[in-house]
């Protein structure tokens, strides 16, 4: 009898803002079917559901935990970090998971459609110091389209979701043939 194992597909956690549309469940879905048409098992932080008896703060709680657990059995993490409640700015959320991700060594991916530069996006006067925005805080200027703490821990892929999976099969795959 033949006991060879198959190699496990990479998990991937699809971090993004895409958790608030109205139709995240069915997004989801379609996000993990681009996962596997390309190789990859997807992780969408509306797989797991929280209790229906719990209240904002234990169910928030509960979701916490539930992601952290999901980016931390994940091999890569996937983002989302289209500008979301204003010019120039990805959720907060998915930056935490960026950030968290980075901090456990995991590979990071992230995706945007936006064009152009955080400064080109975010409106801002020039000032001697560089270029202040609307509420008097400098615009970050490296030429980078999002935050450095985000441009430098992700390989950011200009496109949508099925974009950067490409992207991340073709690298990941790449390598394993090496």
């Amino acid at each position: 009898m033949n006991t060879t194992r198959l190699p496990r597909r990479p998990r991937v956690y699809l971090a993004g803002f895409d958790v608030f549309r109205r139709d995240a469940l069915e997004y989801g879905a379609k996000l993990r079917v681009l996962c596997t048409e390309h190789g990859f098992d997807g992780l969408y932080p509306l797989d797991a559901q929280a209790p229906a008896d719990l209240d904002g703060p234990r169910k928030a709680a509960w979701i916490y935990r539930s992601n952290v657990d999901a980016i931390r059995n994940a091999d890569i993490v996937m983002a989302n970090v289209d500008d979301f409640r204003g010019p120039g700015e990805p959720d907060s959320g998915t930056a935490f998971e960026i950030g968290f991700a980075a901090a456990l060594g995991k590979e990071i991916w992230a995706y945007t459609t936006d064009a152009g530069t955080l400064l080109d996006r975010v409106r801002s006067q020039p000032v001697p110091q560089g270029h202040l925005c609307e509420r008097g805080y400098l615009v970050e200027d490296f030429g980078l389209a999002k935050n450095l703490m985000i441009a430098c821990a992700a390989r950011i892929v200009h496109g949508d979701a099925n974009a950067c999976l490409a992207a991340m099969a073709d690298c990941h795959y790449a390598a394993e043939k090496r």
